[in-house]
């Protein structure tokens, strides 16, 4: 088996164990850590509810899921999107290179640091 195919099946394996583990327990319940910057200061940084989030949608709870990290449920859709470029990235270059060039970098920046501001403004989710 060659190395390349190891690492699949290690990525697979991994990421088969953390989505069992978000499924079966709750973030909100269980001990799970704490965001440190949220801890440090008191506001939220861009990911926070991000572990809440995944847990709701693994249960098909979009709206709760939305009322924990709002960014984390609009950014799927642009992260599947990101995925199926990088299976068809010999096929589909101009793509790819759309979606994963500088320009795309600086948008995803700025949104980001954007939604950390206004969530801890405006208090939103």
């Amino acid at each position: 088996m060659s190395r390349r195919l190891l690492w699949w099946i290690a990525g697979a394996v991994i990421l088969a164990a953390l989505v069992a583990v978000y499924a079966v327990f709750d973030p909100a319940e269980s001990h799970f850590p704490r965001c440190p910057f949220l801890t440090l200061t008191g506001l939220q940084c861009p990911g926070c509810g991000s572990q809440r989030a995944v847990h709701a949608m693994l249960h098909a709870d979009f709206a709760g899921a939305f009322k924990s990290n709002a960014l984390l449920v609009a950014s799927m859709p642009l992260v599947a999107l990101m995925l199926v470029a990088q299976g068809m990235r010999r096929s589909m270059p101009r793509v790819y290179t759309a979606l994963n060039g500088r320009t795309m970098i600086w948008i995803v920046f700025v949104v980001i640091i954007v939604w950390w501001i206004a969530r801890n403004i405006w208090n939103l989710p």
